[in-house]
């Protein structure tokens, strides 16, 4: 049996003929856009975080209890280990989070949430939803929450993350828990 070209397994020619998509279709130009406005609006929401975003991130994750030395988290966020020391710091700093002995490696030490710490997240999990859903005001009340869902299950599955984890749900959850 012999094969022809289109057959063979082999990158496909690009037709030079096609049509250019457009801003219309160019996924990596909407995610650009959306990712500015959501960086400029929720700043404003996290003006007093130390890093801003990343800090308030850094802030969910701690939260959470699933990145606890900084170098999981620095590799759980995509930051430098140098950069997350720093963050971590400013964090120490704003008594949000600390540093605490692991009691399995005794060399290594844990990054763990301040009650005030889990007291500011459960505020700014409030702001930070308000400013995205501001951003998201095209969209109506059922479509974002389609939109967050569907994008929430497309970056947890490039990182390898339980999707069902809501942060804003942890935070409730940890200052419930704390409180009672």
């Amino acid at each position: 049996m012999t094969t022809t070209t289109a057959d063979a397994a082999s990158p496909r020619t690009p037709d030079v003929d096609a049509p250019v998509p457009g801003r219309h279709e160019d996924l990596g130009w909407h995610l650009g856009v959306l990712l500015r406005a959501y960086r400029a609006t929720v700043e404003e929401a996290l003006v007093d975080v130390p890093h801003g975003t990343r800090g308030y991130q850094v802030l969910v994750t701690v939260v959470q209890g699933e990145q606890p030395t900084q170098l999981a988290l620095a590799e759980h966020h995509g930051i430098d280990r140098t950069v997350m020391t720093y963050l971590v710091d400013d964090l120490v700093a704003a008594g949000l989070v600390e540093r605490q002995q692991n009691p399995a490696d005794r060399r290594a030490r844990r990054v763990v949430a301040t009650p005030a710490g889990r007291r500011r997240l459960a505020e700014l999990a409030g702001q930070v939803h308000d400013a995205e859903d501001s951003l998201l005001q095209a969209l109506s009340p059922e479509e974002r929450r389609t939109f967050r869902t569907l994008v929430r299950r497309v970056a947890c599955d490039l990182r390898d993350v339980d999707a069902g984890t809501d942060p804003c749900v942890v935070a409730e959850h940890e200052l419930g828990a704390r409180t009672t």
